[in-house]
């Protein structure tokens, strides 16, 4: 079984400033590296303390890329509404020569109104721009001359520079959250899934791998070749309440700033976000309580966070959890507990079901 970290920058200046939160991220992915996990994912988001603190996951990635060896990099995710594909393809093909083909590539449709009309991209058309922009960015990797006349980008006769190292390409993975419709179209198309249980309850969650799973197999690809990710939040400690009271404070500051976010839905709705208008109400209800009983974050003892894996995979399958360690502005040593305590007590665990990266 697969273990991962996930960066998704959720603090406030007075937590620590963005230059700290980076040497953070670095200092854990390079100790990460040693101790076997197995991927490093980051965010793509904008202008809120709510991930806005990484606009690029690439740039991140590639400083992760100088100082590992082994774990696989991953953007988690790119948003192709507010890219170019030439652009995105290229410099999703230039990482993955500086890592030495450790790149994967994830994308996600992005769900924040703010972000949208900052970019003069209507919500509407999120779908529709998502999976023109994958399929041009896989064919500028695949091709070695692309003309494209597409709904929203057209050119003519293009060679991507650099090409990627991974053939036929890298790794492909969606982020999805509340649609039925994003799980099934990503394993109808063969991609990896990348999913948060913090949007939703798990059973739906469930049901929603499912629909993937199905579409998976309905489409004829490998069986059991599709791969899962989910994110969790995670914080251990060496008993139950010392667990509990420090997961509590960094994990308010997600909440915080998510609501915060999150709060240009009020009085939006859109086709292509069923239910979303909903979300600011749900996200101001979670609390660390909420979520620990919700089993949509690994906290406590070690003994405890193995039974809480163990539960995840018995619902879910084979997956891998991607998990955030240092959310909310935590100390850097707060991390790294968690970090060594994982490694040490709970992925012994599960190595009997270890597998190598595809």
């Amino acid at each position: 079984m697969r273990f991962g970290l996930n960066f998704f920058p959720s603090f406030r200046p007075r937590d620590l400033s963005t230059a700290e939160y980076y040497q953070q991220v670095l200092t854990l992915c390079e100790r990460a590296d040693a101790l076997g996990y197995s991927s490093v994912k980051a965010v793509e988001h904008y202008f809120h303390d709510y991930g806005g603190h990484t606009p690029s996951p690439l740039v991140l990635l590639a400083a992760v890329a100088a100082r590992t060896r082994r774990l696989r990099l991953i953007t988690g995710a790119a948003i192709p509404a507010f890219n170019h594909p030439i652009k995105l393809a290229a410099e999703m093909a230039m990482l993955d020569n500086l890592s030495g083909g450790r790149f994967d590539a994830g994308f996600g449709r992005a769900f924040i109104p703010e972000e949208f009309d900052a970019f003069g991209v209507a919500l509407d058309d999120s779908r529709a721009r998502f999976e023109e922009g994958i399929t041009v960015v896989k064919r500028l990797w695949t091709e070695q001359r692309v003309t494209h006349e597409g709904r929203f980008h057209r050119f003519r006769d293009v060679h991507l520079l650099p090409r990627p190292v991974q053939r036929p390409h890298p790794p492909i993975w969606i982020a999805a959250v509340l649609s039925e419709e994003s799980f099934r179209w990503a394993g109808e198309q063969g991609y990896h899934l990348m999913i948060v249980p913090f949007a939703g309850s798990l059973e739906r969650t469930a049901a929603f791998v499912r629909t993937y799973r199905e579409a998976w197999a309905r489409a004829g690809h490998p069986p059991g070749r599709e791969q899962v990710q989910m994110s969790f939040h995670c914080y251990l400690a060496e008993t139950h309440a010392a667990a509990v009271e420090g997961f509590r404070r960094p994990v308010e500051r997600y909440i915080e700033v998510f609501s915060e976010a999150v709060g240009s839905w009020e009085g939006r709705a859109s086709g292509a976000y069923r239910g979303y208008e909903k979300m600011v109400a749900a996200v101001r209800a979670q609390t660390p309580q909420s979520l620990m009983d919700g089993r949509v974050a690994f906290v406590g003892t070690p003994a405890e966070v193995v039974e809480q894996v163990r539960f995840v995979r018995e619902t879910f399958g084979e997956v891998e959890p991607s998990m955030q360690i240092n959310f909310g502005g935590l100390p850097l040593a707060e991390a790294q507990r968690t970090l060594e305590l994982f490694a040490r007590e709970v992925m012994p665990a599960f190595v009997e079901t270890h597998t190598g990266a595809s």
